[in-house]
């Protein structure tokens, strides 16, 4: 769990990161029971701390991912060229046939390489079939409380199949694929909303900074009904509420088509977005849409990793800023954009922006995506207490090595996180005061014992969803050509580099 370190800490002599100043300025931090306290020069160390020599490193809040799947963490590396709609057909294949202890082992090899890769908390999406379970997310909430993270954990539902919630998709199947797919559909959304109410009613993790939260999967693989009745749980359980909107083309006009309207227009005409909402991907908003986030006070999450990796299109990161959206940032999961790791998250949010136009006026700086990374994934969760190293903030840092190839010459701390950090330079981590990475190793878990086991696990899945294999096999060619049609439709909105105007 992301249990404080109790007692006084003094870490001395590091250089702390700050969006305000092109070079990180020497400073100490005093940390008492896991929550900062003072930041300064020359603090003297209370009798009894412990101290921390942090001379020749960087020091930085802990990285937020605002949006990832920890069910993802045994399919990585499944599949290449797959869109967003040949990855959920490839679903089944990829995370079926899971036992409790693998729901626990993917987590645990995400919430490893988080952890590892400088990421203390996290908002995780994540996938049970075909229904959410107490014990399955209990399982989760483990893996997250064994490495020592935060998280926020959402149970990720819906009532409609890709194939019934893509316009004309089931009936481009033949027969035979339509019979076949039916096996998949998912149970009737009362049950459903029933198990989300046990997972809620029952949690217990929450005095440990692992949260529950309600995912509502996609828009239009939920009935208006189901997707309200997540609404009403949340409301009641007073958890948060994430969904990915807009996330593909396919999704945009799919949400014309259905709706008459956005996507995003629609849940907001449902009552659903608010100040404890979040939108993932958001590549599809248009400027009406990034209004009424930004009004009601809701959070977007950025994905631009995956955005790419499964040909969706570019986020206007400089127009969602400007328009007054927070946005958070999020590596999607290992199963569509293969790692964790939330420096890369920040790098591509950068170069996205500036791919866009050749103007710099429109790009983001360094300085907006590291806040979005921080400070914007820390709101999205619902955090108001970490994000940031200041007094009356949790003490989740991150020591980077100044030594390390990345930082040789050091000449502008922020820009140099964005642009040229991998995760390499990571050597310490902790939080809540207390190490969970020290000198690059994780404290908290077995990492080489992580490996048989998973490789273990993928042995075991890869026979035993060899049935969901071909069955996808047999789907792929028939959803590889009917959902890029749909989406070569004309839309309002332009977000592909193909589609710019000269």
């Amino acid at each position: 769990m992301a249990q404080a370190e109790p007692g006084f800490s003094l870490i001395r002599g590091a250089r702390l990161a700050d969006p305000a100043k092109r070079r990180a300025e020497p400073a100490d931090v005093l940390v008492e029971d896991g929550t900062i306290r003072e930041v300064g020069q020359g603090l003297s160390a209370p009798e009894g701390a412990r101290v921390v020599e942090a001379a020749g490193f960087l020091i930085h809040p802990g990285l937020i991912n605002s949006h990832m799947h920890g069910h993802g963490g045994l399919a990585r590396g499944q599949g290449d060229k797959w869109t967003l709609e040949l990855l959920l057909a490839a679903a089944p294949w990829i995370g079926g046939g899971r036992s409790l202890q693998d729901k626990k082992l993917t987590t645990l090899i995400c919430a490893a390489e988080m952890a590892l890769k400088g990421c203390t908390a996290a908002y995780d999406l994540y996938a049970e079939f075909p229904l959410p379970t107490r014990d399955g997310l209990d399982a989760v909430a483990e893996a997250y409380a064994e490495v020592g993270m935060r998280a926020v954990i959402a149970p990720m539902v819906a009532d409609r199949t890709v194939y019934e919630a893509v316009p004309g998709l089931h009936d481009a199947l033949p027969e035979h694929l339509q019979a076949a797919v039916a096996r998949l559909r998912l149970k009737p959304a009362d049950e459903t909303l029933a198990a989300i109410a046990e997972v809620l009613r029952h949690w217990r993790w929450a005095s440990h900074d692992i949260r529950a939260a309600v995912a509502p999967t996609i828009p239009h693989h939920c009935a208006d009904a189901f997707m309200c009745g997540c609404a009403r749980l949340a409301r009641e359980h007073g958890v948060a509420l994430h969904s990915h909107v807009g996330e593909s083309k396919v999704q945009a006009v799919a949400g014309m088509e259905l709706y008459g309207k956005t996507l995003l227009a629609h849940m907001d005409d449902l009552g659903l977005v608010g100040p404890d909402f979040t939108a993932a991907h958001a590549v599809w908003l248009d400027d009406d849409d990034l209004r009424r986030v930004a009004d009601r006070g809701a959070s977007l999450a950025h994905n631009p990793g995956s955005n790419m990796r499964l040909g969706n299109g570019l986020f206007r990161l400089r127009r969602a800023l400007d328009l007054g959206v927070n946005v958070g940032l999020g590596t999607d999961g290992a199963n569509c954009s293969d790692n964790q790791n939330m420096y890369e998250a920040m790098r591509y949010a950068s170069m996205v922006s500036k791919v866009q136009t050749p103007d710099p006026r429109a790009w983001a700086g360094v300085e907006e995506v590291y806040r979005a990374a921080t400070e914007g994934s820390a709101r999205a969760l619902g955090f108001r207490d970490i994000g940031a190293i200041a007094p009356g903030m949790k003490a989740d840092i991150v020591f980077l090595d100044l030594s390390a190839i990345t930082w040789i010459p050091h000449n502008w701390s922020v820009n140099q996180l964005v642009h040229a950090e991998d995760g390499t330079s990571v050597r310490h981590v902790m939080v809540g005061g207390r190490f969970l990475v020290r000198d690059g190793r994780l404290l908290t878990l077995d990492v080489a014992k992580l490996a048989v086991e998973a490789e273990a696990a993928r042995e075991r899945l890869e026979a035993l969803n060899a049935e969901w294999k071909g069955l996808y096999e047999r789907l792929e060619p028939v959803v590889a050509s009917f959902c890029p049609a749909l989406a070569a439709r004309p839309y309002h909105l332009r977000r592909y580099l193909c589609d710019a105007p000269p």
